[in-house]
């Protein structure tokens, strides 16, 4: 195994967005390297947080328009002041007030100022990173300028010269919207030097940054516009099938999510190529990756396109070991973590360990059934990786409200001191545990309530906009998740 995962560590779950600042989400900014402090000075050397790509209306990061492109709604406005592309008298009163998902007119600004006033040396690495990602920066800026004209429709809505990738009407467009396809791939070479300069930044310091990478891709995607051979869509590029989970603990018709299922006949005859591509740009970002929805390289539900739950669909198998084989051929050992919840078979067990992959183990999970419960500790192996939820769940405190009695009792019998707080207990449980990785969601260690939670699976409204503030980080609170992380010999 990978060293970066043989070690007994702590690490922290939150997201970007959920950074504090004066932006209406979290960014890339100086907030974000108070965090990496933070983490040094609590000796927590792992952040995670959750796929950083750009998202549609609904905010989710795990729906994005592209597999590879990050989302420029986290650029950090005043580290481009900094770098004297962008002067303070150009953030116009209408700038400054527009929502942080609508940066377009400072980041314009910013382009002019950067072909006028940048170094030599800043010219040639934005040159570099335009043809070093062409791969997918080309196709991406295209879908974007399109997208744009079309009124933001899906790409399957377009005129069909457009959507059929016509080569004399991309041709047209390339030159028509020049300006706009530049735009786009300067927005993401700014997102990507901030984002690596955090990364090197924190590497500094001892912190590995710990990304998601979600199983499936949106529909609504350069990935799907451009690629329409690695999918199952019929002739006319719509999809017969798509992706979900079956009924299970977040819901009970299942959870559909739309997404389109790899066509893994055309992926195996390319030697996958498509999937490598994508881990090369997100090993390029993280130093540890998670692959959302790990059983899906095994076997993916697949859902009629006209049904409207989860419900009615079955199992189709994927050639996960063929995949994995390919990418450590072509990339070497990467330090990979399986999200391996949900319905679990030993055939997703045995894919998970033929290639060592720590799986997951959530403590909310744990309690309420039988003694042999896999999420409950004394179940543990090393090679695992546990929390006391995740994105999906509730927070801890909001978890432990919810809780029948039996289910309490469980707790305390298993954990003891019946005077502590469950959610204390769970976060001393998960530092505690064998588990190599120990990551506690922010909202825990604030002890914040059901109104902090992330996301609720199933829903599509009121996700992803939790943020904390400094002031919410007690001293007691600090001192104690430090103390628990050097007892229980975490501290990097």
């Amino acid at each position: 195994m990978n060293n970066l995962l043989n070690k007994r560590r702590a690490g922290i779950l939150l997201h970007i967005t959920s950074l504090p600042g004066p932006d209406k989400q979290g960014n890339l900014g100086q907030e974000a390297y108070n965090f990496v402090n933070y983490l040094q000075d609590s000796g927590i050397s792992v952040w995670q947080t959750l796929p950083l790509g750009m998202t549609h209306a609904d905010g989710s990061p795990y729906q994005c328009l592209s597999a590879h492109a990050g989302n420029p709604s986290l650029i950090d406005i005043d580290g481009l002041v900094n770098l004297n592309w962008l002067a303070p008298s150009e953030q116009c009163d209408e700038c400054k007030g527009s929502p942080v998902f609508n940066k377009s007119c400072l980041i314009a600004k910013v382009l002019r100022g950067f072909l006028a006033r940048a170094t030599k040396k800043d010219k040639e690495d934005y040159a570099r990173f335009c043809k070093e990602k062409a791969f997918w920066l080309d196709d991406f800026a295209l879908f974007m300028s399109l997208r744009k004209v079309f009124n933001q429709q899906c790409w399957n809505e377009w005129p069909t010269p457009f959507k059929e990738r016509d080569p004399s009407a991309l041709k047209e467009a390339t030159l028509r919207l020049v300006d706009d396809i530049e735009y786009i791939k300067f927005e993401q070479y700014i997102f990507f030097r901030q984002w690596m300069t955090l990364k090197n930044y924190a590497n500094q310091r001892g912190i590995l940054l710990f990304g998601d990478i979600p199983i499936f891709v949106s529909y609504d995607s350069s990935d799907v516009w451009a690629n329409r051979k690695v999918f199952k869509l019929n002739k006319s590029g719509e999809m017969s099938v798509v992706a979900g989970v079956p009924p299970d603990y977040f819901s009970e018709t299942g959870q559909r999510w739309g997404n389109p299922h790899y066509d893994w006949k055309y992926l195996n005859k390319t030697g996958f190529a498509w999937w490598i591509e994508r881990m090369e740009t997100q090993l390029e970002q993280f130093d540890i990756l998670r692959i959302d929805h790990f059983r899906g390289l095994e076997a993916a539900w697949e859902i009629p396109a006209n049904e409207p739950t989860a419900q009615n669909g079955e199992w189709v198998k994927a050639p996960g070991s063929a995949l994995l084989k390919a990418i450590k051929a072509k990339l070497g050992f990467i330090p990979l973590v399986a999200e391996d919840l949900g319905i679990i078979t030993a055939e997703v067990e045995a894919l998970r360990d033929e290639f060592n992959l720590p799986g997951m183990k959530i403590l909310q999970f744990a309690f309420g059934s039988g003694n042999e419960n896999p999420y409950l500790p004394s179940h543990y192996e090393r090679n695992c990786v546990v929390y006391t939820g995740t994105h999906d769940n509730d927070t801890t405190v909001g978890w432990s409200n919810t809780l029948k009695d039996y289910e309490r009792s469980h707790v305390y019998d298993y954990l003891g001191h019946s005077s502590t707080p469950l959610h204390y207990m769970l976060i001393q449980a998960a530092l505690s545990s064998v588990a190599n990785l120990a990551i506690i969601p922010m909202q825990d260690i604030l002890e914040l309530g059901s109104d902090s939670r992330m996301n609720t699976p199933g829903t599509t409204v009121g996700n992803w906009k939790w943020r904390f503030q400094w002031q919410q980080l007690s001293h007691d609170q600090s001192t104690r998740f430090n103390y628990l992380v050097a007892l229980f010999d975490r501290k990097s």
